[in-house]
């Protein structure tokens, strides 16, 4: 079955161009020249990633990522901008994107992002059907994550996290009490060169904390350790 990409931009020229490269890549391809329009397809159509720009008539492509995510579509999201903004690139992370991309890109590039997020979603759900037959949970305090479900639960509470948020907490629990750099987080959760970017990371960091510290500025789980990165282990006490 063709995986199906939604690319949402209101240039027609890039809906074109990325519309034939994607399909002839093999991919199925809907497309929209406006945010309520993509909004709507990526609720009813199911996509499996949405290319989404950023500058759009309706809805901008913040508002379409936060709606989709305060309504729990944690679809992967690609988000597109002209802008070689920082503030824009951290707002659109913020607001539940996983990857993002500074126009003007070639198809190739786009192609090989969207590629390597349904690889890595795809081997991650084989590999835990094939050998996992007990569940495989990770339990550090009050963390809870289930690989082969892509869920994670926090004082038994479902939490709600992108792909790459959980893909992140994933990989940092696998790896508990490790000290892990920017730069192998980048590699390892995102598999691609991200130019030495590693305020991604950062982001995403953050953005994990707040779902599953009790106090981000202290937190307990995934501890800064300066110079060097991150780790995330058991809490004292619990």
């Amino acid at each position: 079955m063709k995986s199906k990409i939604l690319v949402v931009d209101d240039e027609q020229s890039i809906v074109t161009l990325l519309q034939y490269n994607l399909e002839q890549a093999g991919f199925e391809v809907l497309t929209a020249m406006d945010g309520m329009e993509g909004k709507q397809l990526a609720e009813t159509d199911a996509p499996d990633i949405i290319v989404l720009d950023l500058m759009l008539p309706s809805l901008d492509g913040m508002e379409v990522c936060k709606q989709l995510r305060q309504k729990n579509i944690m679809t992967p999201i690609l988000m597109l901008t002209a802008k070689d903004d920082e503030l824009d690139k951290i707002l659109g992370l913020e607001l539940g994107a996983d990857d993002y991309m500074v126009k003007p890109f070639s198809p190739r590039e786009v192609i090989a992002r969207v590629k390597a997020i349904l690889r890595r979603t795809q081997v991650q759900t084989e590999t835990a059907e094939e050998n996992d037959t007990t569940g495989g949970q990770i339990q550090i305090g009050k963390l809870t994550i289930f690989p082969e479900k892509y869920e994670a639960f926090f004082k038994e509470n479902h939490l709600e996290l992108t792909l790459k948020e959980f893909e992140l907490l994933l990989y940092l629990a696998q790896n508990k009490g490790r000290v892990l750099t920017r730069d192998q987080l980048l590699s390892a959760v995102w598999n691609y060169d991200f130019a030495g970017d590693t305020r991604i990371v950062d982001v995403h960091i953050s953005h994990l904390r707040e779902k599953i510290e009790e106090e981000t500025k202290k937190p307990v789980y995934i501890k800064t350790i300066r110079g060097l990165g991150y780790k995330l282990e058991e809490p004292k006490g619990e």
